[in-house]
């Protein structure tokens, strides 16, 4: 493995602002402190944080680069002197705090996982952050269980496609919901039961109707503002609601009587700021229960378009349409 050098392209973010802010530039290549490891970037993931943070609405972590990405694929090509768990050569796919658009990123040791057996560098680099969200809110904190019934909001996203694939690998029922007939459609194809289009029906109808007027046990949500009070009335009788984004607006209004009546718990997390030791946790759980789903094939990352790296921007307009199904990735030169 050659050693790497002292300077890198990455993506700067000129100014806050629209795609264009998004800019190649030149900047030195990081050094790992002694719990990490520095990896030659071959593929990154785009996700809608990246977009916050190009739009000033999402700084980085203390500590965490300035550049945006969150999760990334490569090889290990510089160790610090107390990590054990990777030599250099090794290929890793890795959530990180920030820095995955360059060609050179640092990620800590334990936030890092091997490769899964058949997969290139684009399907490993969409794993990370979509994988590890899914993973903690829906099966941690959400405790979802086999036989019950999951609504995902956004069921054509990087993070819905994940859901309704892993729900359905675990034997839960899952309705989706998607802005269209072609995205409802996807959903089914990927496993769910039920697909609403939000643009042409209630949501809240179409899930009393398909559970027998239970409501769903696990509804994991990404958009806020209205949806959270419909939420509560969609939910079943001692029902989960997991907050993971909030597309619609964080500030809303709902009637806590349905929170008290059904006895619903209505909880929510972040990933990026979390400490190391969290993430690893996801990381290993991550190994121990999917990793062999992805290398049997039962479950696969939804790739929706690939763009050069210097082509950050087109990334983040396509991502902007919400057109896209499944991820959108960037794809760094060697």
């Amino acid at each position: 493995m050659p050693t790497p050098p002292s300077r890198m392209t990455a993506i700067g973010i000129k100014t806050p602002g629209g795609p264009e802010a998004l800019v190649p530039e030149e900047r030195p290549v990081p050094a790992p402190g002694p719990s990490e490891v520095l990896v030659q970037v071959k593929a990154a993931g785009v996700n809608r944080p990246d977009v916050m943070q190009r739009k000033g609405q999402y700084p980085p972590p203390p500590g965490a680069p300035d550049i945006p990405g969150l999760e990334i694929a490569g090889d290990v090509v510089a160790i610090g002197d107390k990590v054990a768990r990777w030599k250099v050569g090794d290929k890793v796919c890795a959530l990180v705090s920030g820095g995955g658009y360059a060609e050179y990123c640092i990620t800590d040791e334990a936030t890092a996982l091997s490769i899964p057996k058949g997969f290139s560098y684009i399907e490993a680099a969409a794993l990370p952050e979509t994988f590890m969200t899914v993973w903690h809110n829906v099966f941690e904190r959400g405790a979802l269980k086999a036989g019950e019934t999951l609504l995902v909001h956004g069921g054509s996203s990087g993070i819905g496609t994940t859901a309704i694939m892993l729900a359905k690998a675990f034997g839960a029922k899952v309705i989706a919901t998607a802005g269209s007939a072609e995205k409802c459609e996807a959903c089914r194809k990927l496993g769910a039961d039920v697909a609403i289009d939000y643009n042409k029906e209630d949501f809240v109808a179409v899930t009393k109707e398909a559970t027998g007027k239970k409501g769903a046990e696990l509804i994991l949500d990404m958009i806020g503002g209205d949806y959270v009070d419909r939420n509560f009335e969609a939910a079943a009788v001692e029902g989960r609601i997991v907050q993971i984004a909030t597309q619609k607006g964080a500030k809303v209004t709902a009637d806590l009587r349905r929170l008290m009546l059904k006895r619903l718990t209505h909880t929510g997390s972040t990933l990026r700021a979390r400490p190391v030791s969290d993430k690893a946790a996801i990381a290993r759980a991550l190994e121990k229960n999917v990793w062999p789903l992805l290398e049997a094939g039962k479950v696969h990352p939804v790739i929706d378009s690939t763009y050069p790296l210097a082509k950050a921007s087109e990334a983040h307009t396509r991502m902007e349409t919400s057109l896209h199904i499944g991820k959108i990735m960037l794809e760094v030169a060697s």
